[in-house]
């Protein structure tokens, strides 16, 4: 149901919907890109934020589509920014490609700020962003190192050896 509702046709949740699509449905991405973020889909917890028109959501979405290698969806992301008005990144800088994980330069920053043991308020004060804006980039962070925890994403970096 969910991917009807993404393609434009009507849908709506039915008894027994999982929540992360329901949430979706009801229009709630956040909270559908929080549940599939706790049920480990990267794609899924993307394309939710992907439906959301806010440019900082939708780049967001975009690099991990383009981390993941979803060119179609990455595609879909790049022209949602341009109808917004937003600049479309042409895409990874090399800084990221050569990242291990695919961290670009702000994931690494709020990677180093996680590693602290710093909140995401804590963050945001600290790089003068918003809380939403910093949730999404700890997202990021631990979809692209493929962990569910902050304590998991310090351990992987380490392991890694970025965020230093």
């Amino acid at each position: 149901m969910r991917h009807l509702a993404r393609a434009g046709l009507p849908a709506q949740p039915f008894p027994g919907c999982p929540p992360a699509y329901a949430a979706g449905l009801h229009g709630d991405w956040e909270a559908a890109a929080g549940l599939w973020r706790v049920i480990g889909d990267p794609y899924e917890t993307a394309l939710e934020p992907a439906e959301s028109g806010d440019p900082d959501t939708l780049g967001e979405a975009l690099s991990t589509f383009e981390t993941l290698g979803a060119a179609p969806a990455a595609a879909r992301a790049r022209d949602r920014l341009k109808a917004a008005g937003a600049r479309v990144p042409r895409g990874q800088r090399a800084t990221t490609r050569a990242n291990p994980a695919g961290l670009t330069a702000r994931q690494l920053a709020v990677l180093g700020l996680l590693r602290e043991g710093m909140t995401n308020a804590e963050i945001a004060a600290r790089l003068v962003l918003s809380v939403r804006t910093v949730d999404h980039h700890v997202s990021a962070v631990l979809g692209k190192l493929g962990v569910r925890t902050r304590r998991d994403a310090a351990a992987e970096a380490r392991r890694l050896g970025i965020g230093a």
